[in-house]
């Protein structure tokens, strides 16, 4: 037994270990005070509070010494307290017995997702704390999460992507011909879970064979003082073939699934999570041909219906500029971002799989229409090309 009669002070919270939350909903759970006699209390109080922080050091050389620079920046996004035990100048006594103190808070409508980096973080914790009388205070501490959804559903987030650029190989001063790379995605919106295809064209007019690549780029940005510190890592990536000297390839969807990653983070002062795909091609004797196409990491998987039928006709679309002219078959739904994630509490879909609905009206529809060509009118001429034949032709009533 802890002197002063309190056996446990803790926190829990109604959501359970590993469960999310989000901006708008409240945040509900209990303080849980066992004594093993009567206590004399103050006040208990309970807070929430949430923020993002960066911080690092540089250091640098002023003649025979060595400088450091402190680089520190915060935004809070969340404050909230409440009393449960209110300090009127009088103590409260507790029996002996396990007590339960509920509490509440609304979290504000917009939040940032919870982060842990090198240099920075967004952390979001509730305090409890019980206030005893010659007593120093005791303090509980919770941590939880907050996952902000980022929906991929938007014509920004499925647009397609793509991009071109081309390399001379060269060795010291020698010229080995021109080395190209275009590639193309379906959209910018993906979530954990899903498979992105990629399509690329690789034209190697040098003289040395190349190896194509692509890969999933993680690029964290801290921020403080105007100052930036970036950390870059792959969390996925994939090797074609090598591609010998005069030769062309061509990537017809190549997949590149994405693991397990937190979502981006694109609305923090003090820190960003980007995502990008990149594409290249190592080329010997020079540095590498490199193509960046930007990704946004999403919460919201793409919907079965709706945005998901104007995404997969722009697949089409999107195939036949490259020349695949087959019809896209039935794309599987994505996987739920807590399916794939484990921080958050597992939730069913409100969105049924495709394969629980037969080909009804209910599901998407895409027409591709024939196109006719006619032929373009005769030129026009004074002389008849199909004249009538002379027993055909009529005679003059007068002759």
């Amino acid at each position: 037994m802890r002197p002063g009669g309190v056996r446990t002070f803790t926190l829990e919270l109604a959501r359970g270990p590993g469960g999310a939350y989000r901006g708008g909903e409240r945040l509900c759970g209990w303080v849980l005070l066992e004594v093993a006699a009567p206590l004399r209390v103050r006040a208990l109080k309970v807070a929430a509070h949430g923020e993002a922080a960066t911080h690092w050091l540089e250091g640098r050389s002023v003649g025979v010494n060595a400088v450091s620079s402190d680089f520190t920046a915060t935004e809070t996004y969340l404050r909230r307290r409440q009393l449960l035990l209110r300090d009127t100048g009088e103590t409260t006594t507790l029996p002996p017995g396990r007590h339960e103190f509920p509490f509440s808070f609304q979290l504000p409508p917009t939040l940032v997702t919870s982060f842990e980096g090198k240099h920075g973080s967004v952390r979001y914790c509730i305090k409890a704390t019980l206030h005893r009388p010659w007593v120093p205070a005791r303090r509980a501490r919770k941590v939880f999460t907050v996952i902000e959804p980022v929906d991929i559903n938007t014509p920004a987030l499925l647009a397609p992507q793509a991009g071109a650029r081309e390399k001379v190989a060269r060795s010291w001063y020698s010229n080995h011909g021109l080395v190209s790379l275009s590639a193309k995605i379906d959209r910018k919106g993906y979530t954990p879970g899903e498979v992105i295809p990629v399509f690329a064209e690789i034209d190697n007019g040098s003289t040395r064979p190349v190896l194509p690549r692509a890969a999933v780029v993680q690029t964290q940005t801290f921020m403080a003082r105007g100052a930036r510190k970036q950390k870059r890592a792959v969390v996925a990536s994939l090797s074609g073939e090598p591609v010998g000297p005069g030769r062309h390839a061509l990537w017809q969807g190549r997949a590149l699934r994405i693991p397990p990653v937190g979502p981006s983070i694109l609305h923090c002062r003090v820190l960003h999570v980007d995502y990008a795909l990149k594409v290249f091609v190592d080329i010997p004797g020079t540095s590498k041909l490199l193509l960046e196409l930007p990704l946004v990491i999403g919460t919201v998987p793409l919907h079965p219906f709706g945005s998901r039928s104007s995404s997969v006709g722009s697949h089409a679309s999107f195939l036949l500029d490259w020349g695949l002219g087959a019809l896209p078959e039935q794309p599987e739904a994505p996987p739920e971002y807590s399916e794939v994630v484990d921080v958050a509490a597992v939730r069913q879909s409100p969105f049924p799989s495709p394969q629980d609905f037969d080909m009804s009206l209910e599901g998407p529809f895409f027409a591709y229409i024939q196109e006719f060509r006619y032929r373009p009118p005769p030129l026009y001429s004074e002389e008849d090309p199909n004249p009538t034949s002379e027993a055909m032709r009529p005679r003059c009533m007068t002759c």
